[in-house]
């Protein structure tokens, strides 16, 4: 399962998440997290989204 590399990938998966459960409306999602929400199942961004943020970098490297 993935793992966040950073603070804002985190929080993308997050809102990618709460679309997917119904709780967003998909339109308001931005950016990554709407790539996120097509290509990513539930339970893959559940894990995503609850990666121990205090570890993370703000942004990740684009390596």
């Amino acid at each position: 399962m993935p793992k966040a590399k950073s603070k804002k990938q985190q929080q993308a998966a997050g809102a990618a998440l709460a679309a997917k459960r119904g709780e967003q409306k998909k339109s308001d999602l931005q950016g990554a997290s709407v790539g996120m929400y097509e290509s990513m199942t539930e339970d893959e961004l559940e894990e995503m989204a609850s990666t121990d943020r205090d570890d993370l970098p703000e942004e990740a490297d684009d390596d």
